[in-house]
């Protein structure tokens, strides 16, 4: 890992109904070159309050790794996109990785 702080690249979090939604999503966003890269995990167990109700339901959840600068484009494309009225569109900060990585997700997005 390296000692350097990066403030450039992020992770967002992106919840869908089923693997099929999430991997069109994840497709246009790397054909896009919003997201250098969307990991899609099966099999998560959501429980939320939604409309006054407490939901639990069965997502998958899509990882993608993008820079900072294009959160607003890649959040516009996901909602223009998802089935869910208020799709889950969260980023979190890189602190540090692999340099070779962090150069590749620059290099692979805008």
């Amino acid at each position: 890992m390296a000692e350097n702080n990066h403030t450039e690249e992020i992770v967002i979090f992106i919840t869908a109904p089923n693997e099929d939604e999430a991997a069109r999503i994840a497709r246009s966003l790397v054909d896009a070159r919003l997201a250098a890269c969307v990991n899609i995990i099966k099999d998560i167990r959501s429980i939320y309050t939604w409309q006054g109700k407490v939901e639990d339901d069965s997502e998958v959840l899509m990882i993608a790794k993008t820079v900072k600068r294009l959160f607003a484009p890649l959040s516009a494309k996901v909602k223009e996109m998802h089935s869910y009225d208020v799709p889950e569109i969260i980023a979190l900060p890189i602190t540090d990785g692999s340099e070779d990585y962090l150069k590749w997700i620059k290099a692979s997005t805008g």
